[in-house]
């Protein structure tokens, strides 16, 4: 079969966010240097999805992750690793043929002229997903369907894949994408920059990168990234250390309505009486409010998965109905427990840890300064200082 059949049914939802995507056994350098040079590695995971995924369930939403893995036992490491986080890993496929794929990488910062990164994903069980082949009832289970620009790049199958996952029909959840320009995935020429923007185009929620977007798009600035990207109900643009501002067309106020597992829905998300992709729609034929909400000050550890883990911060405070400044200010505190740690994933802060510092004023917001260690801080011990 290729694609979801016509008129395929969604039931009522016992999921928060679906994640698709490749996941893959990372090598992380035992001390900094070459990759020639680093004498042992530890192992870990990596995936953009994955790893929004794993975040969404240590904070405590009900997360799965669809993915295509070997029948190695790397596979069964990641399979088995993000399962630990209490992410719902029933739908992964496992492929006999081709292998899971891994990564090395240095310890330096991934926009550093110094950093490496040694993929071995080339026919990967994950580039085998295709419309023929993905458990679509699992996929549209839940409120959210989270995707990102890798995957269009592992495989032509791939990118047909998130053509039919962001094609517009009765009961998509929400789609929300991140476009994460990886440009030594695609194979030269101007493809991957069409490719994004046509997909970010056909979702409801988008993140990017000022600098992605200047990159992949030759797009200078958050109003002209709006301006090329106008149909998503949210759009988020990362500024880096500058922050994150987030244009959101008509969102409706007042009380949400409730779905099967009793969470507020979102403007766009589903609830349990359906819905979805058609309420995001709606929304977006309001006028942009503009929220532009200041980063936090971080003693980084390693910048790796902070821009996954910005979007999962959003994401649990989209499906908890917060507003648009508390939704940014999550992602930023999210993105904070990871920026603070050697690898991709750590524990989120406490929930009502979390919700106390989205709730400061303006001016202790911008004193905050957070290192490692702070998601295990109690009130009486957070750090609120000017940097």
């Amino acid at each position: 079969m290729s694609g979801p059949a016509a008129g395929t049914a969604v039931a009522a939802t016992t999921t928060d966010v679906v994640c698709l995507g490749e996941s893959m056994v990372t090598f992380l350098p035992s001390q900094p240097g070459r990759l020639a040079d680093v004498p042992s590695f530890g192992r870990g995971i990596g995936g953009a999805e994955s790893n929004v995924a794993c975040a969404l369930a240590a904070a405590g939403h009900r997360a799965a992750w669809v993915g295509r893995v070997g029948a190695d036992g790397f596979g069964d490491h990641l399979v088995e690793t993000i399962a630990s986080y209490g992410v719902d890993t029933s739908a992964v496929r496992r492929d006999p043929v081709r292998p899971t794929g891994i990564y090395f990488r240095t310890a330096t910062d991934r926009g550093t002229d110094t950093h490496e990164v040694a993929y071995y994903r080339a026919g990967s069980a994950a580039s085998a997903m295709s419309p023929a082949n993905v458990p679509y009832e699992e996929l549209f289970a839940g409120r959210v369907l989270h995707l990102s620009g890798i995957t269009a790049a592992l495989s032509g199958d791939c990118l047909a894949l998130l053509r039919e996952l962001t094609a517009a029909r009765p009961g998509r959840p929400l789609v929300s994408f991140d476009v994460n320009h990886r440009p030594h995935l695609w194979r030269g020429g101007d493809a991957d920059a069409s490719v994004l923007l046509e997909l970010a185009r056909r979702a409801d929620l988008v993140f990017v990168g000022e600098d992605e977007a200047e990159e992949a798009w030759g797009i200078v600035g958050a109003e002209a990234i709006r301006a090329a990207v106008p149909e998503p109900s949210v759009l988020v643009v990362k500024r880096g250390s500058a922050g994150a501002t987030v244009f959101a067309s008509g969102l409706r106020p007042g009380p949400r309505s409730s779905n099967a597992g009793g969470a507020e829905c979102a403007p766009g998300a589903r609830s349990a009486e359906g819905g979805g992709a058609e309420d995001a729609a709606a929304d977006a034929t309001g006028p942009d409010t503009v929220t532009h909400v200041p980063a936090l000050h971080v003693d980084v550890v390693a910048a790796v998965g902070a821009g996954d883990a910005f979007a999962a911060g959003f994401l649990s405070a989209t499906l908890r109905g917060l507003p648009v400044r508390d939704r940014a200010r999550h992602g930023h505190l999210m993105a904070a427990a990871v920026l603070t740690v050697p690898g991709d994933l750590t524990e989120p802060p406490a929930r009502d840890h979390a919700d106390r510092l989205v709730a400061l004023g303006d001016d202790a917001w911008g004193t905050l300064r957070l290192g490692p260690g702070w998601t295990a801080a109690d009130r009486a011990s957070e750090e609120v200082r000017t940097p």
